[in-house]
């Protein structure tokens, strides 16, 4: 067995296929003479496992084997490592085959017999650029985290400079008949440039493992206007699915659990619940501490009618996806009736998301949608120290 030593000082691996047992006997002998580290197979088989658990400098196959052809030897093996030189040996050349060994990128095609100075040459050249590319690899992949590494520092300065610039809009939800307020939607906001939308904000708090952090400051941010006796309106906070697994959503001396009855946790269908440990579990402790539970972006998701199982939802909210321009779209009304008839039947509350015109509307209401969202620009930001909400006169979210 060759030592590590003798590893770092060989002139890289080599492996010999050939179905002729001389042939890789001689051309073993001759490159372990040159300084070359060799493994010999007389099956392309053979030679597939060990590519598998060894990596080559060079591979010396020949062309024409009973199990497998050289060339689809090769095909194989660019399935597994796309860069290393293959130099195909013959005694019967032809088009086809070269052609076919073109298309794989073999290194070179020698002929039989074979020239003992051709091969030593070709060898040795495509060696030194397999070590090559695997040391310019390497070296990318070590630039690659380093550049990972210093923009995560940046990102996570500027995300701690945006989380002091954190504010909370509220978008109303009103009863679409008679436009009534019935409670607001807590949207987190930054006045930060470098974070200018909650998508990014939430990338970025996934991307540095601050997820809590960020949740928690929305939760302890969006319950300010609503202290006792101040609304009897409910207020629906997200929560990405994570934040199922933070033990301070469970406490009992926050703000948000102060009002817990009039608080719905909203859980978006867009990410997965399959990460979160005992959801049911979770949920029942949320129920118990007074709040209810809604399902957020009915209709983008993924999880299907699983979430229905999993959370037993008070609210549903669909997708603004499908209702924009639902009043121009049977396909739209048609799903949102057949989703709205099933929710009442189980006893869920169906809210329909970002309304923004009166065709809009108008069709959610002849479909039987009571309870919706309009786009509003008359919304509030409210941060640490502003307590007041939007006056009914300005709500234009809808119940169905």
């Amino acid at each position: 067995m060759q030592t590590d030593e003798h590893l770092n000082h060989s002139r890289g691996r080599v492996l010999v296929v050939d179905d002729q047992a001389m042939i890789v006997s001689l051309l073993t002998k001759l490159l372990t003479s040159w300084g070359y580290q060799v493994a010999g197979c007389e099956r392309a088989a053979e030679a597939l496992e060990l590519i598998k658990k060894t990596t080559f400098d060079v591979i010396v196959t020949d062309i024409r084997m009973p199990d497998m052809s050289g060339v689809e030897l090769m095909g194989h093996v660019r399935a597994h490592d796309a860069d290393v030189p293959i130099i195909l040996l013959t005694a019967s050349p032809s088009l086809e085959s070269a052609i076919q060994g073109i298309e794989h990128r073999a290194f070179r095609y020698l002929t039989k017999p074979i020239d003992i100075i051709a091969l030593r040459e070709t060898v040795e050249h495509a060696a030194r650029l397999s070590r090559l590319g695997r040391f310019k690899r390497a070296a990318m992949v070590v630039a690659r985290s380093e550049a990972a590494a210093a923009e995560d520092i940046e990102l996570a300065d500027t995300f701690t400079r945006a989380l002091g610039t954190v504010w909370i809009a509220y978008q109303p939800l009103v009863d679409a008949v008679t436009n009534e307020p019935r409670g607001y939607e807590a949207l987190l906001r930054t006045t930060d440039p470098t974070h200018p939308h909650p998508g990014a904000m939430l990338e970025a708090a996934e991307r540095l493992g601050r997820l809590d952090e960020l949740g928690r400051l929305v939760r302890h941010l969006s319950p300010v206007p609503f202290g006792p006796g101040s609304s009897d309106a409910l207020l629906f906070v997200n929560l990405h699915p994570r934040d199922l697994m933070d033990p301070v959503l469970y406490e009992t001396d926050t703000r948000l659990a102060a009002i817990a009855s009039q608080v719905v946790l909203e859980i978006t269908e867009r990410a997965g619940l399959d990460d979160i440990i005992d959801v049911r579990g979770r949920v029942r402790d949320l129920r118990q501490l007074g709040y209810r539970i809604a399902i957020d972006d009915l209709g983008s998701g993924h999880s299907g009618l699983t979430s229905f199982a999993v959370l037993e939802p008070d609210f549903v909210k669909i997708d603004m996806s499908l209702v924009r321009d639902i009043d121009q779209s049977p396909i739209k009304r048609r799903l949102v009736r057949s989703m709205t008839d099933l929710c009442r039947d189980i006893g869920i509350r169906v809210v329909a998301e970002g309304i923004e015109t009166l065709g809009e509307r108008q069709a959610l209401i002849d479909i039987g949608q009571r309870q919706v969202e309009d786009r509003s620009p008359q919304l509030v930001g409210v941060g640490a120290t502003q307590s007041r909400l939007p006056p009914a006169a300005e709500a234009r979210n809808h119940e169905l």
